[in-house]
């Protein structure tokens, strides 16, 4: 009977690890493991296609995760998504001709902001915005771009 009670407590304390497990691959996965409270300075970037950028995707340099995507909003004068980035306070150092680009990490994997640093003295601060700037390429597009152009040639 001892042994009975002993092998359920022990299948119940694994079932809750494993949910436990779950629930904080779950939060890692979906980019919500940090809430609020969140310091540093924004930063913003224009772009005339955003793709399947969200917030809270991650911003990086040199492949160093350095920022997150605070908001994506749209222009309606000038028909542009203009993203906002929160920075962390440590990474204060970016020149301030620094060029943001969407890119996708493996093939078919999520969006994040790239920011490859200029050569100026001059550094990003609050409310700065990047001029230079690469929009997202949609696989979609480039496939139809690719299948149009082999018809063109039979033709």
């Amino acid at each position: 009977m001892n042994s009975s009670k002993m092998l359920d407590t022990m299948v119940g304390l694994f079932v809750v690890a494993g949910l436990l497990a779950l629930f904080f691959l779950g939060m890692n996965v979906s980019n919500l493991s940090s809430f609020g409270g969140e310091k540093g300075y924004t930063i913003s970037a224009r772009f005339t296609n955003s793709g399947g950028l969200k917030a809270r995707s991650p911003v990086s340099v040199a492949g160093v995760r350095i920022g997150r995507v605070q908001s994506i909003t749209f222009d309606h004068d000038t028909f542009e998504s203009v993203v906002q980035m929160l920075i962390e306070p440590q990474y204060k150092t970016l020149p301030d001709d620094t060029s943001a680009s969407i890119l996708t990490s493996g093939l078919l994997g999520e969006q994040y902001v790239s920011l490859q640093p200029g050569g100026s003295e001059d550094f990003l601060i609050q409310d700065s915005e990047i001029d230079i700037t690469q929009s997202a390429l949609v696989l979609e597009e480039i496939i139809g771009q690719f299948l149009f152009k082999d018809e063109d040639k039979e033709e």
